[in-house]
Parts: structure tokens; C-alpha cells; sequence
């Protein structure tokens, strides 16, 4: 509780005394009225005062307007208990809503706490210093005890540990490192002591983009909750002038039937048509639900840019995936050397140089299987071809290393290759010299995952890939996706999410799954662009509208059922707070309903709606 809860909080408890004292206690009523004043002014003296400023800055009708009015119009009908009791339970309300949001943000806070306060640096006598992340440079060797945080993303330079990822992924599995491994920051160091360098500064890191992204997804507004905020504009006038013409024209009415106008009465109804009225209950509990959600979704490794996204989401009902890096591990292995005509190592050894400027998964399996430093004195004139391979110049010989594409683009006589993998063609000097084939391996839990899809109300799921169509077709099948198209380029998956975006219902939305490496245009073209595993990976947090901490594709369905939970909470909390108020509008109208009933419907419904927003946290067991 903060300073301003808790002064509020006494501030009720000595108007709740007074008001039971008064109530129980048999009073004279030239005391039980001063009394009943002084707690109505003890308890409601700052919603008086904002309603004032309301209306003195012309921005009248709020909620602190609804209940100034009800509340003055109640004692100048001589029900000081009544007026006293609509203020007492809203500032309650209140009370409670401030309690409940500020301690849904202190989970959330606490789920993300990752910022490091400090970072270990070694002055130049050896001696550990504490400095702010914020004054570390890249290149600076960093040093993290056993039970700190990463500060900085970085490189091991020495030392080996294990990692605890939790708070960013959600998972409890800690994460072995040792010297040339890359580490994030905000990860705990949980055994040994690691020195790291330094690779980016602190505001460019994991940690400051992750922060940044849930503080920021507040801005970013569902339809549901910009909805609200034209209601609330458009509705609290309208209850207002009809809660005037409540008062006035029954007795007007009444006056030309020569009935008596009965003024007194309609006032009182009016007063608690105006009480019922406050849309308190929508105007919190929806933007609180959306945090909740998010907050939830953090807590398990998914980070949602906004509500907005979140809501999109819960209406997907088409899911497309990127293979490598996505269904598959991305960690390829080479699984032969067929049709060489020269001797298989120096094959290998040409591909793996060939193929050493580039970041794509095949050539660090070239690399990793070569074995070798590689001599870059040796390679000259390197060229990568988008989508077809790599050319280069390697001990004075032009080597071409690629798919059949690049063969073809070439006019190089090729090999078929039946094996099922993706086939690396290797050319010197224009002459074919042999293949490497080279296998992908699906990822532990990617068969469940497409089934927890579908469970999870998914019409289609469909594959894009670069690959050819028998490793395509062969990973399709024994992951039962329902479309499967093969032989892309970059360019051609952009395309082809146009087009299956085209094919759609509009109220239906389609998400794309990339790894973030290349996949920025598809994430951004599609109605949700979800990264996975990006981890570090800077592009993929820029072009996502929601971030999979880790690589595992059961995260998609668990985010997909976070928002169905959260979207179904935020409409449980329309319909009950506008179904129990229209309800009470009509009874308080008639004059059946009282200002007692008032108070629940505005203060009860309040506190349900709030209680049910909270519900969005727990999504652990979904």
C-alpha cells in the first residue's frame, strides 16, 4: 500500500466509525445531522473538489460529477444517511480498485524484474567496481558472480556457469554457458564466476528492449478498450441530462394532468438513476484485464507489444509458420557427400570456406562439421546470392556452393540428389564437383504443438519454406500441417501471405511464426507477426507484434489461449456491469430500486468486474 491508499483507507475507517455510531446509537437529529455531515465531508471532500474543477475547466460530466450531484441532491432531500452511504462505498470502491491495480502491476513488475541495478567492472588494479549499466561501453569485460544478473548482452571470455532464464523465458531449465558462448542480460548467474565482454550498451540490450516493450504495450489500445473510452464520453452526458429529464418531466406531466407533481419524488429517483449510472466498472476493469493479461503472458516467456495485438490474437484462426528455426531446430547436420569428384574433404573444405561469411544455419553446419580454422586470406570476392547461395574465390578458383537454382543460374550440369535433406551443390570453376547433404531436425515438442493448435480452435495451420519440396513435403507430414509450399524466396513468403490474407474472412486474423532471422517483412505483412525465440535478436523484437522468449512452439497455442482468456474476461465484465446497470437504470426509474441498490450497482458491480479483471494474471495453467 502506498501513502495515498493508506491515508484514503483511515479516511474510510473514520467515516465507516461515525457512520455505525450514528446508526446504532439513538440520536437527537440536531446532532445526528452535524455528525452524519462530518463524515459525509470527511469521506467525499476530494470528489467535491474534482467536481468543482470539472466544472470550473468545463469538462463536466466524469464520474466525480455523478456522485457531487446524487450525493448534494440526497442531503437537500434531508437523506444524509443515504448520501453519506453513496460516498462512503465509493470511496471504498475506489479504495480497492487503486489497491487491486497497484498490486496487479507489483506481480507484473516483479515477473519482469530483470533490470540489473549494477555491473561488476575490474579497474586496472584488479579490484571489482559497481557501476550503472547505463556507463558501460561495448567491449568492456564485465564480471557476474554466482547470484547476479547479466547486465549487459555479451560474449564469455572466461569462466563457465549455468544461466537461470526465467524471468524471460518462463522456463525453469537453467541454460549451461562457457567461454565463446553469446549470454543476454537479464539472465542470473547461478554457479560459477563469468567474465563477459561487452556487445552492446545497455540501452541497445535484451534486458532495456524487453522493459521497454511491456512498459510501452499500455499505449498501444485494444478495440474493446477504445470502445470504452468513446462510451464513457458519450454515455456519462447522456445518463445526465436523462436523469434531468427523469426529475422533470414526470411532474410536469403530472401538473397538466392536475395531479400533485410530486417534485420530491422524481428528484429522489433521478439521484439514483444518477448513482447507478457511474461507469466506474467498465472504464477500470476493462484496461485492467488487458494488463493482466499481458502481465500474465510476460510471466510465461510471451511478451505482447499491446492490447491491441493481444485482442487480434484471440481471433486467430489461421497460423503460418517459417520452418527452419521455427518447427526445426535449425541445427543442421551434414548427413554425406555424394557424387564427389574430388576427394570429399577438399569438397567440404571449399563449401565451408565458401560459406564462412554467412550467418544462415547451413553454413555454420558446413563449418561445424569442416571442423578447421578457417583462413580467410584465402577467400576473396565473396558474393551472396538471396535465395540461391554463395559465390566466391578461394585459393585463386572460383567456388559457386548452393542449391540447384544457383546450377542452373550458372548453366553448371547438375546431379540429382534423392536423399531427404537440403542438398548443398558445389562447383569450382565452373565444373560440377559433388553435393552435401545436409538434415534439419524437428524440434522436441512441434508435433504437439500443431495439435494444441487446433485444439485451440486454429482452422489451418500452413508451412513456408525455401527448402525443396521432398524435405518440405516430408516435415508437413509427419507434423500433420494442413498446406505446405516449398522453393521460396524471401520475397515469394511475403506473396504468400498476401494471398492467404486475401482468402480470409475479415473478422478472422492470420498470424505468421518466424525466427526473426529475414522473417521482418512476413512479420510485419501479417495481421499478427509473432517471433520466436528471439532471444537477442533485435529485429525479430522490432518487427514482432508479440516475442517468444525461447524456442519451444507450445509457446503459440499457450499465447493464442491467454488471449481467448483475457478477450473473455473483458467481455464477462461488459455484459454483467451493462446488464446489472441497465437492470437497476429501469427499477431506480420506476422507483423500485432505491439508492441502497444504487450503491451496489455502481460499488458492487465495480468491485466484481476489478475481482474477475485480476482473473487474466493467472494463466500458468493454460
Amino acid at each position: 500500500m502506498n501513502k495515498k491508499q493508506k491515508k484514503m483507507l483511515k479516511r474510510i475507517i473514520v467515516a465507516s466509525i461515525l457512520f455505525i455510531i450514528i446508526k446504532v446509537v439513538k440520536l437527537p437529529e440536531y446532532i445526528e445531522i452535524p455528525l452524519f455531515l462530518v463524515a459525509y465531508l470527511e469521506i467525499g471532500y476530494d470528489i467535491l473538489l474534482k467536481a468543482f474543477k470539472g466544472i470550473r475547466n468545463r469538462q463536466v460530466f466524469d464520474e466525480n460529477f455523478l456522485m457531487a450531484v446524487a450525493t448534494v441532491g440526497a442531503i437537500g432531500l434531508k437523506s444524509f444517511d443515504e448520501a453519506t452511504a453513496v460516498m462512503l462505498f465509493y470511496q471504498i470502491g475506489e479504495w480497492f480498485q487503486s489497491y487491486a491495480v497497484g498490486k496487479s502491476r507489483k506481480n507484473i513488475t516483479e515477473l519482469m524484474d530483470i533490470r540489473p541495478d549494477y555491473a561488476n567492472v575490474e579497474d586496472e588494479d584488479g579490484n571489482l567496481e559497481q557501476v550503472d549499466p547505463d556507463e558501460v561501453e561495448i567491449g568492456t569485460i564485465i564480471v557476474v558472480k554466482p547470484g547476479e544478473k547479466v547486465a549487459i548482452d555479451g560474449i564469455v571470455v572466461e569462466g563457465s556457469s549455468t544461466l537461470n532464464t526465467a524471468a524471460l523465458t518462463g522456463e525453469s531449465l537453467p541454460r549451461e554457458v562457457s567461454e565463446n558462448d553469446e549470454v543476454i542480460s537479464g539472465c542470473i548467474n547461478m554457479t560459477g564466476l563469468l567474465k563477459i565482454k561487452t556487445t552492446k550498451e545497455f540501452g541497445e540490450s535484451t534486458v532495456s528492449k524487453i522493459l521497454d516493450l511491456v512498459e510501452n504495450a499500455s499505449s498501444k489500445k485494444s478495440r474493446s478498450e477504445a470502445f470504452i473510452s468513446r462510451f464513457a464520453r458519450i454515455y456519462t452526458p447522456a445518463v445526465c441530462y436523462s436523469a434531468l429529464a427523469l426529475f422533470l418531466l414526470p411532474p410536469v406531466f403530472n401538473l397538466i394532468m392536475s395531479n400533485p407533481a410530486d417534485f420530491g419524488t422524481w428528484l429522489y429517483r433521478a439521484l439514483t438513476f444518477l448513482v447507478i449510472s457511474c461507469p466506474c466498472a467498465l472504464v477500470i476493469s476493462i484496461p485492467l484485464s488487458f494488463f493482466a493479461g499481458i502481465g500474465g503472458a510476460s510471466n510465461q516467456g510471451v511478451l505482447v507489444k499491446g492490447s491491441n495485438y493481444l485482442e487480434a490474437l484471440a481471433s486467430c484462426k489461421y497460423v503460418v509458420f517459417d520452418k527452419t528455426g521455427t518447427m526445426t531446430q535449425g541445427v543442421f547436420e551434414v548427413a554425406g557427400i555424394h557424387h564427389a569428384n574430388i576427394p570429399k574433404e577438399k569438397l567440404l573444405e571449399y563449401a565451408a570456406m565458401a560459406e564462412s561469411y554467412s550467418t544462415h544455419p547451413i553454413s555454420k553446419s558446413l563449418l561445424k562439421t569442416y571442423g578447421n580454422t578457417i583462413d580467410k586470406s584465402r577467400i576473396e570476392n565473396v558474393e551472396e546470392i538471396s535465395g540461391h547461395g554463395v559465390k566466391a574465390v578461394i585459393d585463386g578458383v572460383q567456388v559457386l556452393a548452393g542449391n540447384d537454382k544457383l546450377m542452373k543460374m550458372y548453366n553448371i550440369p547438375y546431379q540429382e540428389c534423392h536423399s531427404v535433406g537440403t542438398i548443398v551443390h558445389v562447383a569450382i570453376d565452373g565444373k560440377y564437383a559433388g553435393h552435401i547433404v545436409i538434415s534439419d531436425m524437428l524440434k522436441p515438442h512441434a508435433k504437439e504443438a500443431i495439435e494444441a493448435l487446433k485444439k485451440a480452435g486454429i482452422k489451418q495451420t500452413v508451412m513456408l519454406t525455401g527448402d525443396v519440396k521432398s524435405v518440405a513435403d516430408k516435415v508437413a507430414s509427419e507434423l500433420h500441417i494442413d498446406k505446405v509450399y516449398s522453393e521460396l524466396l524471401p520475397q515469394d513468403k511475403v506473396n504468400k501471405v498476401e494471398e492467404l490474407l486475401s482468402l480470409k474472412h475479415s473478422k478472422e486474423n492470420l498470424a505468421f511464426v518466424g525466427d526473426g532471422i529475414n522473417d521482418a517483412p512476413v512479420l510485419s505483412r501479417a495481421d499478427i507477426g509473432i517471433a520466436m525465440g528471439a532471444l537477442g535478436s533485435d529485429a525479430a523484437i522490432e518487427a514482432a507484434d508479440i516475442v517468444l522468449m525461447d524456442d519451444d512452439p507450445l509457446k503459440i497455442s499457450k499465447a493464442i489461449k491467454i488471449a481467448k482468456k483475457c478477450i473473455h474476461i473483458v467481455y464477462e465484465n461488459i455484459y454483467f456491469a451493462i446488464g446489472v446497470k441497465l437492470i437497476c437504470l429501469l427499477l431506480g426509474a420506476i422507483g423500485i430500486a432505491n439508492m441502497w441498490v444504487a450503491i451496489f450497482a455502481d460499488v458492487g458491480v465495480m468491485i466484481i468486474a476489478v475481482l474477475n479483471a485480476i482473473r487474466a494474471l493467472n494463466v500458468k495453467n493454460l
